[in-house]
């Protein structure tokens, strides 16, 4: 255990996941973990009282106790979770925020979507760092997670993976876990993957496109595959994304005018 320095300017992150809830002590200046990523099983049922309890464990195991953000795999509004496309449909209207400060004996909770904190991570600290403009990060896994990045600036809650592309949902036609269930190659997915990013790409003309999740870390067999116009890299922060993103958005980073 890494305890944070107070002359530093660190943050907290924790990423929840549907297998792992991870968090950890973040420099805010270089996007760089204090120490140790700590990880504790997802709660099953993944309940938001249990994931709650869960959260609370990981900031005792570095006893932080300032501001700390958390991430969830879907829309969240003022705290509110929205949606739950792929997890329990008991978060929908749970006030995460407050139901995670309340395990927290009242300390500050920021709650925001798994990907655009990785977005914001990824813009300030990984592969977008050099890029000015728009920036879209997808996230491929059991869906596609999205976030869009306008000069250092976060448009919340972005949800590309919904969106239709010739007739069928765009996370049904494209995920990495599409590839995995039909056995398809690499080149017969970044077939789906490029429809995808055309549809992106057509609707808001983004500079670069920063692709995540389990299967980037082979982007080299598949990215080059790709036939749509924006230029396309991997990210580059990996795993950690979600922690630095988390710790950014509680600290207001990339998040000012960004409440929707």
């Amino acid at each position: 255990m890494t305890a944070p320095d107070p002359n530093k300017n660190h943050g907290f992150g924790i990423d929840v996941g549907g297998s792992g809830v991870k968090g950890g002590i973040v420099d805010l200046d270089t996007g760089q973990l204090v120490g140790e990523r700590f990880k504790l099983p997802t709660p099953q049922p993944a309940t938001p009282e249990a994931v709650a309890k869960t959260i609370a464990d990981v900031v005792a195991h570095f006893g932080w106790t300032g501001p700390l953000g958390v991430t969830y795999p879907g829309v969240v509004t003022d705290g509110v979770v929205r949606t739950a496309a792929n997890v329990d449909k008991s978060w929908i209207g749970t006030n995460a925020s407050e139901v995670y400060s309340n395990a927290l004996g009242g300390q500050a909770v920021t709650v925001l979507n798994d990907a655009d904190a990785a977005g914001l991570a990824e813009e300030r600290f990984g592969a977008g760092r050099d890029n000015s403009g728009v920036i879209v990060l997808l996230t491929f896994g059991t869906g596609i997670g999205s976030a869009v990045i306008h000069n250092g600036l976060l448009l919340p809650n972005t949800e590309f993976g919904h969106i239709e592309v010739d007739g069928k949902e765009a996370e049904h036609r494209a995920a990495s876990s599409v590839k995995e269930r039909k056995a398809w190659t690499y080149e017969r997915w970044t077939k789906e993957v490029t429809k995808v990013l055309v549809a992106v790409e057509n609707a808001i003309w983004p500079e670069l496109i920063i692709v995540g999740g389990g299967i980037s870390r082979k982007a080299d067999k598949w990215v080059p595959l790709l036939t749509n116009r924006t230029p396309v890299v991997a990210a580059a922060l990996q795993n950690t994304a979600g922690i630095v993103g988390a710790a950014m958005a509680a600290h207001g980073d990339g998040t000012e005018h960004a409440s929707a």
